[in-house]
């Protein structure tokens, strides 16, 4: 902290562009008469504040925000649009009207009674490499390798998340390096089916002889469901109860724990990227085939009761072909979720007419314009690490793991491998159908081959099968009885067969309803103001069924 403010003294705001990590922080400047409040380059840590009548009052949890002013808990509509649309809310907004979220890279000057907000940073994506593969494979595992011991420094005990994937391997594998056999590794698995990941995790953690701890998620998370909205200040996804409970695991025996979060969007890691190229030569099929294809054949496939099945996927690829750009990369983020279609059938007009005109995936568009990158999967990825990476991953993490005063620490999220990362050729982390390339090859250094070969998984997909029972017996009695309906946001007859489809196993709804329970628990906790422990008990009431 005292470096900070030396910095301060001999740079003032530029001190930022020396930085390197995870920081939130406010600078007073007596002399001046000024305050500087900034936020780290990708958003690890969390500001809010809210300006009132010259007055500024900031902090890192929006409950603090709450206490100082209660009047501050209404509800902006855009926000909720925007969840449901994309399943997290882009700063400066937030779920709270008057509250403000600084958004990464970025700093607030507070001077006489005004703001002013500026970047001070961003991510370029040129000039490229022109290494060859195997210097690059090099440079990247040496900045890996000092960025992982840069991030162990601690006066407590580290350890690192190990679910068994490349992201979390590879740093698991460098602090192995430096820490050896003292390295605790914590694993969350999820048993359904060949889904589990925790037998590669084990395996990991074997090969490199960490000190493991794991533990199965059981259905019974979804009694947690209101300790998650407190601990968020937000509604949030499935990801986030997965977080929640490895977070208390983790908590038990370590104080920092280092993670792989960024390396989906650093590396190359999700399947709309990979997607992108195949997707503009399906584009090539002359259209009025491709509308045969659609009309013949498409509608008439049958649903399936799983998420993403099949037909969807089908689907998602006529429909993704028909657009380019910044739109086909904004309309594959809700597809499988609550695209337009749904959300029109879903609003009621008062909502739509609250909630405003602008579209709630116009900051992905913007962002998408605005990116240096001239390839279309950078600039994909460029709008992932400023948008989804900060509002969604990072956001959870980090309410996640505070709630149970752990530290988290991300080290591919350092800006100096981030700036290399991005300047690394498009070919070298997405060839053919094949993701993370690169990332891959440097994983058969430090992966077991077994676990090489398996596909990503991720805790949300196959949570919601072992919460189906959980989601049948909680959606009718919670979402039926919806306050969101009864104030005027939500159309009942919508919700309603949202839910019965889902419990007729007619459609899978599963992540959508799952999204409306907790935009749902979040509203009645700070709208209707219950208390954690007054939900707690109302969802122990409706879960009677269960036992």
């Amino acid at each position: 902290t005292e470096v900070l403010v030396h910095l301060y003294e001999d740079l003032g705001e530029q001190m930022l562009e020396r930085l390197r990590g995870m920081f939130a922080f406010a600078i007073w400047d007596r002399r001046r008469r000024r305050m500087l409040i900034a936020r780290d380059h990708f958003g690890q840590k969390p500001l809010f504040y809210v300006e009132s009548a010259g007055r500024l009052a900031f902090a890192s949890e929006i409950k603090a925000l709450l206490a100082d002013d209660p009047g501050l808990a209404a509800m902006d509509p855009a926000a909720l649009d925007q969840y449901l649309t994309l399943r997290f809310v882009q700063p400066p907004r937030t779920f709270f009207q008057r509250v403000r979220a600084l958004p990464p890279a970025h700093y607030l000057i507070w001077e006489a009674g005004r703001t002013r907000v500026e970047r001070y940073w961003d991510l370029p994506y040129g000039p490229k490499w022109t290494y060859s593969e195997a210097e690059l494979l090099e440079r990247i595992d040496d900045l890996l390798a000092e960025t992982v011991k840069i991030h162990l420094v601690s006066d407590v005990p580290v350890g690192a998340f190990l679910s068994g994937g490349l992201d979390s391997t590879i740093i698991a594998a460098h602090a192995a390096r430096t820490l050896g056999s003292e390295l605790r590794t914590f694993a969350m698995g999820i048993p359904y089916r060949d889904l589990n990941e925790l037998p590669a995790s084990a395996a990991v953690a074997a090969r490199y002889g960490t000190q493991h701890h794991a533990e199965a998620m059981t259905p019974s998370v979804v009694d947690d469901l209101p300790r998650l909205v407190s601990a968020l200040d937000e509604p949030a996804d499935p990801l986030s109860i997965c977080l929640l409970h490895l977070a208390r695991m983790t908590a038990k025996h370590v104080k920092v724990v280092l993670g792989g979060d960024g390396g989906d969007e650093l590396f190359g890691g999700y399947d709309r990227y990979a997607a992108d190229r195949w997707l503009d030569m399906y584009r090539g099929v002359p259209e009025p085939i491709r509308n045969v294809v659609s009309d013949q054949v498409l509608r008439r496939l049958p649903d399936q009761f799983t998420f993403k099945s099949v037909t969807h996927k089908l689907r998602w690829v006529d429909q993704m072909s028909r657009k380019t750009g910044g739109e086909r990369y904004a309309e594959s983020l809700q597809f499988f979720w609550f695209n337009e279609a749904h959300r029109r059938e879903l609003y009621t007009p008062e909502f739509r007419a609250r909630a405003g005109t602008q579209r709630p995936d116009a900051c992905l568009l913007e962002l998408y314009d605005g990116a240096s990158a001239a390839d279309s999967v950078d600039r994909m990825m460029y709008v992932d690490t400023m948008s989804r990476l900060p509002g969604h991953s990072l956001m959870i993490l980090d309410r996640a793991t505070m709630a149970y005063s752990l530290e988290s620490r991300s080290p591919f999220l350092d800006p100096r491998f981030a700036e290399f990362m991005a300047r690394v050729p498009v070919e070298y982390k997405v060839r053919g159908r094949n993701l993370r390339y690169l990332e891959r090859r440097l994983g058969e250094r430090y992966l077991p081959p077994e676990v090489l070969r398996r596909k990503k998984q991720g805790f949300a997909s196959p949570l919601m099968y072992i919460l189906e029972a959980e989601i049948r017996t909680l959606a009718p009695k919670l979402l039926l009885d919806s306050e969101l309906v009864k104030d005027g946001y939500l159309r009942r007859e919508r919700v309603t067969t949202l839910v019965n489809e889902h419990l007729a196993r007619r459609v899978d709804n599963g992540n959508r309803i799952w999204l409306l329970l907790s935009a749902e628990v979040w509203y009645r906790r700070y709208i209707s103001r219950r208390s954690e422990a007054d939900l707690e008990t109302e969802i122990a009431e409706r879960m009677v069924a269960r036992a």
